[in-house]
């Protein structure tokens, strides 16, 4: 069952503000609105879930913004490293089937080869797909990788295994990952693989993903269905974090 429109805007909105500071204002409820194409009761419900949760406060003359956090509990992606996402992102790989829409050598971008530390050899394997689970397409998904290390990569072997697996499988030994998550509306290339409007709200993640010597190996941009998928971060008041990711309700009991 797909989620209320009420979460699915909660979703977005949770994720912006954790990485905003504190203190940041968060935009009119007019704005909202008009971004997520929803009623006004919608965004209020999805607001008034985000007070109960304390990440943001509602004050006459001040308007509503991300409330301060205690700083033992603002999370940071040294923080995140800790958990075991990777090994978690790998299992729902696992459980998602992937249509590889093209796989190329490129020249990186300029931002690329800048994420990734590429000086003299820019050339990256690009791979755009989109995964499924039995309820439909999940995610549209373009991933670069130095051509170094991406050697003997194929097309066939990246609809059967998750690409992280892969690297993993020619001898690289995974670190720490570095991630955004903010929110996108989905185009007519990416709305029509996704099977949703033009001008739906998407979840829209950016992650590196480095190797146990902090050597950055592979840059995502990841375009998700928030009926469909959710990263959800546990934090504690002594640093603690536990990061996860499901897709669809049938993984959420063996995910989260």
């Amino acid at each position: 069952m797909p989620l209320p429109k009420y979460h699915q805007v909660y979703l977005v909105l949770r994720e912006r503000l954790m990485a905003a500071g504190d203190g940041a204002a968060v935009q009119p409820e007019f704005e909202l609105m008009k971004e997520f194409n929803v009623g006004r009761v919608t965004v209020r419900r999805a607001l008034s879930t985000l007070v109960t949760e304390g990440l943001i406060s509602r004050a006459p003359g001040r308007g509503t913004r991300v409330a301060v956090r205690p700083a033992e509990a603002i999370l940071t992606q040294d923080n995140a490293e800790r958990s075991d996402l990777l090994a978690n992102l790998v299992n729902v790989s696992l459980s998602t089937k992937a249509q590889v829409l093209s796989l190329e050598t490129i020249m990186a971008p300029d931002e690329v080869a800048r994420t990734l530390r590429l000086d003299s050899d820019r050339m990256v394997q690009k791979a755009v797909r989109v995964r499924r689970t039995k309820s439909g397409p999940v995610s549209f998904i373009t991933t670069h990788v130095p051509m170094a290390l991406a050697k003997g990569i194929t097309r066939q072997q990246l609809a059967r295994k998750p690409l992280l697996t892969l690297l993993e499988e020619s001898g690289l030994t995974l670190g720490k990952a570095q991630q955004n998550v903010s929110a996108r509306l989905a185009d007519a290339v990416v709305a029509e693989w996704l099977g949703v409007a033009i001008g739906s709200a998407l979840l829209s993640v950016r992650r590196v993903v480095y190797d146990i010597d902090e050597r950055p190996i592979q840059l995502l941009m990841g375009l998700y269905r928030p009926d469909r998928y959710e990263y959800q971060l546990k934090l504690s008041r002594m640093g603690g974090v536990d990061a996860r990711v499901w897709v669809d309700a049938e993984l959420a009991a063996n995910v989260l």
